[in-house]
């Protein structure tokens, strides 16, 4: 019995984590999550192989998932959705390696599995607080990163359904891709300021944030643009401590990475049949009060 309970203590589980933003902070920050996790699950010994890419090439993509994918027993990918990419993700499930999606869904053929916030209801939550704390009449914006995670475009989808639903009488102006670049968000919101006298709101829900900070701060109109964002990194707390940022929306790295953990976990010892799931981890709202 003894010698079965140390052969049940001594699980070996190699565990890929990809991770493709070039985003730097949020990415250092969701690794960090997973590094966190491991220590904490009991029986299974988890040897991590964390790989952050910044390129954005789905044929770069597609080739770094299947090499890594080799030497794992399964793998968390964070990445945009492709065509090439799905198929890849579906040549390692098919060698019996189980692929969970982290942070934005991912397609393929395979059933692939999904942890993460649940992006339509993140949208929706970013309305209610242009519904609730934007006092000034006018239009609002938005900023997506790139349309090639999906996340993105569930939470435009989300935004957009609460605005008809409840603010019917705002504009909402065609979302804008910020490709992650701060220097770009910042290009974008100087021309809305231009184009639009009457902007009221902007809701940044990729990378980007520290630009439109920076563009409202130049031209100190903080009392005019509501501006709410996503994740506590260093640009983003010091747009809240100083009262450009009103809201944040907040990823719980530690949470996913656990979350992940364990489907990838579960499908790796179940096969196939347990992959496919959907876990949606709670996201949290930060303002300046609770940071």
């Amino acid at each position: 019995a003894m010698q079965h309970r140390a052969a049940v203590a001594e699980t070996q589980f190699k565990l890929g984590v990809f991770i493709q933003t070039p985003h730097q902070a949020f990415s250092q920050a969701l690794a960090d999550g997973f590094e966190q996790a491991c220590p904490e699950l009991k029986h299974v010994k988890v040897h991590l192989h964390i790989e952050q890419v910044a390129d954005l090439s789905p044929e770069a993509i597609s080739e770094r998932i299947t090499a890594m994918g080799r030497h794992q027993d399964a793998m968390c990918v964070q990445a945009a959705d492709h065509p090439m990419v799905a198929q890849a993700i579906d040549d390692l499930q098919k060698q019996g390696k189980p692929v969970v999606a982290i942070v934005s869904p991912l397609s393929a053929s395979s059933h692939v599995s999904y942890v993460g916030l649940d992006s339509w209801k993140v949208g929706r939550t970013a309305a209610w607080a242009f519904e609730h704390l934007c006092r000034r009449p006018g239009k609002l914006a938005m900023f997506v990163g790139t349309h090639r995670f999906r996340c993105h475009d569930l939470f435009e989808s989300g935004f957009r359904s609460y605005v008809r639903e409840f603010m019917p009488e705002r504009t909402l102006l065609d979302p804008l891709a910020t490709y992650e670049s701060d220097a770009n968000a910042r290009e974008l919101t100087e021309k809305l300021l231009r184009e639009h006298a009457d902007l009221a709101g902007l809701y940044v829900s990729g990378g980007g944030i520290a630009g439109a900070i920076a563009a409202l701060r130049d031209l100190d109109l903080r009392h005019q643009v509501l501006l709410v964002g996503h994740d506590v990194l260093p640009s983003t707390r010091s747009g809240l401590l100083d009262g450009r940022l009103a809201l944040v929306i907040a990823h719980p790295y530690q949470a996913i990475a656990q979350a992940a953990i364990q489907v990838a976990l579960r499908a790796r010892e179940q096969g196939l049949e347990a992959a496919g799931q959907r876990v949606y981890v709670p996201f949290n709202l930060v303002t300046r009060e609770n940071i």
